[in-house]
């Protein structure tokens, strides 16, 4: 594992200093033993992400994984010799096209782009600022949108895939009053993730999303829930799924890892509900 970060991260590398766009390099030659995959994971440091990053590090794929916190990156990436730490702020203007540049210095190709970084808040219509809506509709939508358009070069070369990660949230068009800013965003990016299946088809790039249910992430504790109340959140959450408990990230990790191969080829502009049923209920 080496840590880089950006030009916009807490403690600048040298070796990360703003450059011109590398040249992704081609596919492999027919016949030839296909090269192993290239990942880019945002929000790689916790929960999905980390999990998602470690599950194509083991089927032998090269990760980078980005986030803005290097410790947490450290961890993501510890015992895995292929993956590479990036951090970096997705929502910044320079944040794509950084993390873009970067999977192209380290691996020459980029063949997944898993669009999993998200913020999320416990604002209501009365408290909701300006800076809450920027923050997550940044992070949830906009990153998203510059990320595909910064790699969309590289993901055609390689006849890539998005995976766009969402909340199951928005399937079942439940209101969340105090969720508001962050099911908007990912009801906006479920659309993106139609849109873009059908506007780079022909481009031969695809476009899934997996939309996760109730995940044990801790991220309750970082919307400003106590650790109690997140942990009775979760056991009360458990008994309205139907398989009868919350998931693991590893539940959704399984799957992103699966939309991403091969055999997967004719599958685009699917969503998949990882949820345990509770979109159905």
């Amino acid at each position: 594992m080496r840590a880089m970060t950006d030009s916009t991260g807490p403690r600048p590398v040298p070796a990360m200093s703003p450059a011109p766009s590398p040249t992704p390099s081609p596919g492999p030659a027919p016949g030839s033993e296909p090269a192993p995959l290239a990942v880019i994971v945002t929000g790689g440091g916790s929960g999905i992400g980390r999990a998602t990053a470690r599950a194509f590090a083991a089927q032998g794929a090269k990760v980078l994984v980005v986030g803005r916190t290097e410790d947490a990156l450290a961890q993501t990436a510890e015992g895995c010799a292929d993956m590479r730490v990036l951090v970096a702020d997705v929502a910044s203007p320079d944040g794509p096209q950084a993390v873009v540049n970067a999977a192209l210095r380290e691996f020459g190709r980029i063949d997944v782009l898993v669009n999993n970084a998200a913020v999320a808040g416990m604002e209501t219509l009365q408290t909701v600022d300006r800076d809450a809506v920027a923050r997550q509709f940044g992070t949830n939508l906009t990153a998203p949108l510059f990320l595909v358009q910064s790699a969309l070069g590289a993901l055609e070369k390689s006849r890539g895939i998005v995976v766009n990660v969402g909340t199951a949230a928005t399937l079942g068009l439940r209101a969340a009053p105090t969720g508001a800013l962050y099911g908007a965003s990912k009801v906006a990016l479920d659309y993106l993730t139609r849109t873009w299946a059908v506007e780079l088809a022909p481009r031969g790039i695809r476009v899934v999303g997996v939309a996760p249910g109730v995940i044990d992430t801790g991220i309750g504790v970082r919307m400003g829930m106590t650790p109690e109340g997140y942990r009775e959140f979760l056991t009360g959450m458990g008994g309205r799924v139907p398989v009868g408990r919350v998931g693991r990230p590893e539940d959704v990790a399984w799957w992103i890892v699966q939309l991403a191969r091969p055999e997967a080829g004719y599958a685009t502009g699917m969503v998949v509900p990882v949820d345990g049923g509770l979109s159905l209920v």
